[in-house]
């Protein structure tokens, strides 16, 4: 963490600001497999403490969340523990991708970010920002930033006046390989502001 400050700190006067006066950022580790991608493809589009209700849910009615459980549920079971229509259909198809060894999180150690991007891409529902949050959190990949996060782009724009997806990534090249810290400090600075933590 320390070796990412120092570069971070003395590359960007904002990021340098906010750790100055918010503190680190908290890093997350999530466990790596199916339970946690299902967590993330809860946490689409709704917020965490929502997601986390959802998933907590799931944890007690099932006591497991496992691949061929999610796959051998009824919707039914699914809706009552708040899962979406759309989200059922999602965490069907990475069920049964994991059961018929298209998806092999246990590989992912192995394998390169492009071949755990192309492989997670072909899930239902699933598109760059769940990928992105898996290999981040889970993975603890060092240099990913998530300009699809809502919070990260609102906080870019805010912090750094600009508008564009093209901006943006500009701005994060300067963080390069550093970009998964430079993202937690971006997140903490968000919810810091709106007295989320």
């Amino acid at each position: 963490m320390q070796q990412a400050i120092s570069f971070l700190t003395s590359k960007d006067k904002t990021l340098k600001f906010i750790l100055d006066n918010f503190g680190n950022p908290i890093i997350q580790k999530r466990d790596e497999g199916f339970a946690s991608m299902c967590h993330i493809i809860l946490e689409q589009q709704v917020s965490i403490a929502s997601a986390k209700a959802c998933y907590t849910k799931l944890e007690n009615y099932f006591r497991t969340i496992s691949p061929e459980i999610i796959f051998n549920s009824n919707d039914l079971e699914l809706k009552n523990c708040s899962v979406s229509r759309q989200k059922i259909i999602y965490l069907k198809d990475l069920a049964l991708k994991v059961l018929s060894n298209e998806i092999d999180f246990q590989s992912y150690s192995a394998k390169s970010e492009e071949q755990i991007r192309k492989e997670l891409i072909t899930i239902k529902g699933v598109g760059n920002w769940s990928i992105e949050v898996y290999l981040m959190f889970c993975l603890q990949s060092p240099d990913i930033i998530p300009l699809g996060d809502i919070a990260i782009k609102n906080t870019l724009k805010e912090l750094y006046n600009c508008e564009t997806l093209e901006e943006m990534q500009s701005i994060s090249d300067n963080w390069k390989p550093f970009r998964t810290f430079a993202s937690y400090t971006i997140w903490h600075y968000y919810l810091k502001k709106r007295n989320k933590i």
